[in-house]
């Protein structure tokens, strides 16, 4: 094995590796123990990684099957596993808000690996919360509220990529969307099916209404919910370099983009791997 050196970011999650070139030496050592440490630590960073689109899809599919092609985001061309982010003015981000990747989905992916390849001089940092050091510091008379609550959780803001200026082609586009991927109902507290940590599962992008209550007492919750949520004590905000991997597990984090000057671009390459979803809390 490389010399492989993990670096702790912060008390909640995140850790740096480094001493690795993870194209010349992705051995099955090594595999295991970057799984070991994902678990762990939640998020990995990888800095000064020069991969090609290849080997991104061969490192991903290492920890689990990737997931078929996202429903609204495109591809990078040639390989349809991985995602395409590019923000400019042209492209403005729609990701500036706290979310857990495609929980609208009945069985939302295990993890996602982001690869930079164009980072703006100034902003486009990433921040993720660890979802299980939020349940642990709530109250306790409100984990035992919410324990065995469940709650729906929709498309969000992504309906408005449906929408063009023809409103009859959107509407059938957005219809045919929520067929596909319109809702899904997950419980509000879950364990991890490895660490056995329990988490919060909602988050302010697609959770929409708590299952069994009335809208308002609904809406009083979950937003006293996503304000807890978004305490900077529970979070890592990541400044990146071009050619940064990393690796988080999407089943107990939530993540958002900072705004960056959109005169320049951000490009990004994102694989989302599948695997055993968490499981209802007890």
């Amino acid at each position: 094995m490389q010399q492989y050196h993990l670096n702790k970011l912060s008390p909640e999650l995140g850790a740096e590796i480094s001493g690795i070139d993870l194209s010349k030496d992705f051995s099955e050592e090594i595999q295991n123990k970057i799984y070991d440490d994902l678990i762990q630590y939640k998020v990995l960073f990888f800095r000064e990684q020069n991969i090609t689109p290849q080997f991104h899809v061969e490192f991903a599919k290492s920890f689990g099957s990737i997931e078929e092609p996202h429903p609204v985001y495109p591809h990078v061309d040639g390989f349809p596993e991985i995602v395409l982010l590019e923000n400019d003015k042209n492209h403005p981000p729609d990701t500036d808000e706290w979310h857990t990747d495609v929980t609208f989905k009945n069985d939302p992916p295990f993890a996602s690996v982001l690869y930079s390849k164009i980072i703006p001089e100034v902003g486009g940092d990433t921040l993720w919360s660890s979802l299980s050091k939020i349940y642990d510091a709530l109250p306790h008379e409100l984990k035992a509220q919410i324990e065995n609550l469940r709650a729906i959780h929709d498309m969000g803001s992504f309906r408005n990529n449906y929408m063009n200026d023809d409103n009859k082609e959107s509407s059938i586009k957005l219809n045919k969307g929520f067929e596909e991927f319109g809702n899904a109902v997950h419980s509000v507290v879950k364990v991890h099916p490895i660490s056995s940590e329990k988490f919060l599962y909602i988050n302010p992008s697609f959770t929409s209404q708590i299952v069994g209550m009335t809208t308002t007492d609904s809406n009083n919750l979950l937003s006293y919910l996503f304000n807890f949520m978004c305490k900077p004590e529970f979070q890592i905000r990541f400044k990146w370099t071009p050619n940064t991997l990393v690796i988080w597990d999407n089943r107990c984090t939530m993540h958002l983009v900072t705004p960056h000057d959109l005169n320049e671009r951000r490009v990004m390459h994102r694989t989302t791997i599948i695997g055993d979803g968490p499981v209802l809390a007890a």
